[in-house]
């Protein structure tokens, strides 16, 4: 048979090259297994029989040589076909091979053409993995060489997806309803905040749940945190329309927060209707909120509205502040109060809310039109301009802004008036000022005040009179007013309630500058009112000319001279008053001890009470004031005008209808005179 001799043949050619080749030596049971792995790279290399016999080219007969060769005759095949050709147990082996040198990515890698295909090796070596072809993964080039004969970089590894992450932990299961008896069991204790967290986390266990909202929002209104209970009350109405407990509980928070009118519509929808014991407090809190507005819009003072707001803020909850409407109301009050302290606290509800926003028109105009009330204009304008930049469609800005201007350019034009000396044109501007703002008490005042000094310049005493009082009114506490209205009173010749109104600002205000000094002069011209008017009797006017005097005096002596009215007593009465008034007021050193009262001044109150008969007592000059209580300026002026100066002073208690300086053309009794011939002072001639 052909079979046992070709068995034979291949033993003995094995045994031949066994012999031959010492160098080269095979383990018996690498052979007998075909399937084993190549040897590995740190053994010998195949000698140099063996690299002729593969380095020859290969025959139509290659196969069946390699069989014989490799002394495995049942696996024979062609190693130079492709790859897929190969037998499955080869193509396992190198499958197994690969998965040793390169391990496995999840990357696909890009096929390419580019370059020979190189077909497998008829073995592989036994130091180096099969390669991969070309086509396998897409490198150019032959046995990892490029044409040139350069390395071939090996391929970059770009994943084409983020890494597997492992899974979160499950959390651990809630027991909302375990939560929720936790949080009424706080809730019953009064420990709010611990009620607060239990029904937070039986909520994130079931969002969905209008219980859990609705008990967290109650433990809220608990802990007075009414914003947040707000929010949980809506979210549970929401989840839950119509239950009346959940929109009771929300009427309640709207009570609390000021927000009466969306309480009562809360209220409304419940079913059945509520009792009014439950809406008591929202009813009562919207008629004090209406009945402040009443009073703010038609009323002239901000008490009334100050009074309605202080009892709407006691519906308000626990730590809520005033709502943003109630402060620009309670502001507005305080505006119409007028008075200082009002004033001030219209600034400090104004800052209050600059504070959380500074760029509110609103606060901007409330703390501008303080700023008017108390007569600083500047300011108030700076604000309002403000306002406008902020908005610049705000119509109460704009109302204010033209007003104060137009306010103090009026005011202005007076005051050049009354300066000039134009004093009726003054009062015509003071007057068309005062109608610009009626309702500005403090402005107001002070602008009737500049009217009455233009006035007591017109000697319209009485018109002054008025419009002091007015000022008053308005103002109670402007001293300045109080002073312009005692000037009034004196020089229309009620020095009586002159020096009641002057003490009366002294006992009030002691600090006021100069007024000790005011009530000296007001007591002093009490005195000087009670005495005989020489001005009077002449008919003239405290600022008469010398020229005047004398011809009131020659109109006068004429009418009443004895010799044209014999026999009548009033007459040469009259006559003698004439000569004396004449006899001062045609004396300028006389005039001026007359006009400062020095005549009245008793000796005694200046030398600390001496009394006695002082007839002829003569006082020459010399210094000292401040004796007797005297005012020293009255003293200086008594004395000549300086100290050691002459001017002597001289008191004269000759016989009746002497003159009390002294005069001696005047002597003697009228009956005396009338025979005499009635003579005239020397000096004066028709």
């Amino acid at each position: 048979m052909v079979l046992p001799t070709l068995f034979t043949r291949s033993s003995a050619k094995k045994k031949k090259s066994d012999s031959s080749n010492n160098d080269s030596k095979e383990d018996p049971a690498a052979a007998a297994n075909f399937d084993s792995p190549p040897p590995s790279p740190t053994k010998k290399s195949p000698t140099k029989s063996t690299r002729d016999r593969q380095s020859r080219p290969a025959s139509p007969h290659s196969s069946r040589s390699y069989s014989k060769a490799s002394n495995s005759p049942r696996y024979t095949y062609d190693r130079s076909s492709h790859p897929l050709n190969l037998p499955p147990h080869e193509l396992k082996r190198l499958s197994a091979l690969s998965a040793m040198s390169d391990p496995p990515t999840p990357m696909e890698m890009d096929q390419e053409e580019e370059g020979p295909t190189s077909s497998l090796p008829s073995s592989p070596p036994p130091a180096i993995s099969p390669a991969p072809t070309s086509g396998a993964n897409g490198v150019n080039g032959v046995n990892g060489l490029n044409e040139d004969g350069s390395p071939i970089p090996p391929p970059h590894k770009v994943p084409t997806s983020p890494p597997p992450q492992p899974p979160p932990p499950a959390k651990p299961t809630v027991d909302a309803e375990a939560c929720k008896a936790a949080g009424n069991k706080f809730f019953k204790a009064k420990d709010y905040d611990k009620a607060i967290k239990e029904y937070t986390k039986a909520i994130e266990a079931d969002p969905q749940s209008s219980t859990y909202l609705s008990n967290r929002s109650a433990a809220l209104i608990s802990a007075n945190r009414y914003n947040e209970a707000l929010e949980d009350a809506k979210l549970a109405n929401d989840l839950e329309p119509n239950n009346s407990k959940i929109l009771h509980r929300l009427a309640r928070i709207y009570t609390n927060i000021g927000r009466p009118s969306e309480a009562l519509d809360v209220y409304s929808q419940i079913q059945p209707p509520v009792s009014a014991k439950d809406k008591a407090p929202a009813v009562q809190m919207q008629t004090h909120i209406k009945l402040a507005e009443d009073a703010l819009g038609e009323g002239t003072t901000g008490s009334m509205a100050l009074h309605a707001l202080d009892q709407a803020d006691k519906g308000l909850g626990t730590g809520v502040d005033r709502p943003r409407k109630w402060k620009l109301m309670r502001g507005e009050g305080y505006l119409k109060m007028g008075n200082v302290n009002a004033l001030g606290d219209a600034q400090n509800v104004a800052m209050s809310l600059l504070r959380s926003n500074n760029q509110d028109p609103e606060a901007l105009v409330l703390r501008g039109r303080a700023l008017y009330a108390q007569g600083d204009n500047e300011k108030a304008i700076q604000h309002f301009r403000q306002a406008l930049n902020c908005d610049p469609d705000f119509k109460d800005a704009v109302k204010y802004l033209k007003m104060v201007q137009k306010l103090d350019r009026m005011k202005e034009d007076g005051n050049k008036a009354f300066k000039a000396g134009r004093y009726q044109e003054a009062v015509d501007k003071y007057s068309q000022a005062l109608e610009v703002d009626p309702l500005n008490k403090g402005t107001n005042s002070k602008i009737l005040q500049n009217r009455a000094m233009a006035l007591i310049r017109l000697k319209d005493y009485k018109a002054a009179i008025a419009d002091c009082t007015r000022a008053l009114e308005l103002d109670p506490t402007y001293t300045k007013a109080r002073k312009t209205k005692a000037k009034a009173l004196g020089d229309s010749g009620n020095w009586d309630d002159a020096v009641r109104e002057y003490k009366a600002i002294a006992e009030s205000n002691p600090s006021e500058p100069g007024i000790q000094k005011e009530v000296r002069n007001a007591e002093l011209e009490l005195k000087k009112s009670k005495r005989k008017d020489y001005y009077k009797i002449l008919g003239v006017e405290k600022d008469a000319t010398d020229n005047d005097i004398k011809k009131a005096y020659r109109k006068l002596a004429i009418i009443h001279h004895p010799d044209k009215n014999p026999d009548d007593e009033a007459a040469a009465e009259k006559f003698k008053e004439i000569g004396e008034a004449y006899e001062t007021l045609s004396d300028s050193q006389k005039r001026a001890r007359y006009d400062s009262g020095e005549d009245l001044i008793d000796p005694s109150e200046m030398f600390g009470g001496m009394g006695g008969g002082m007839g002829g007592f003569h006082m020459g000059g010399g210094g000292g004031g401040g004796m007797g209580g005297i005012d020293p300026e009255m003293l200086f002026n008594m004395m000549g005008g300086g100290g050691g100066g002459g001017g002597g002073f001289r008191f004269s208690t000759g016989g009746a209808g002497g003159s009390p300086f002294g005069a001696t053309g005047m002597g003697g009794g009228s009956r005396g005179r009338a025979q005499g011939g009635g003579a005239f002072p020397s000096g004066f001639s028709f």
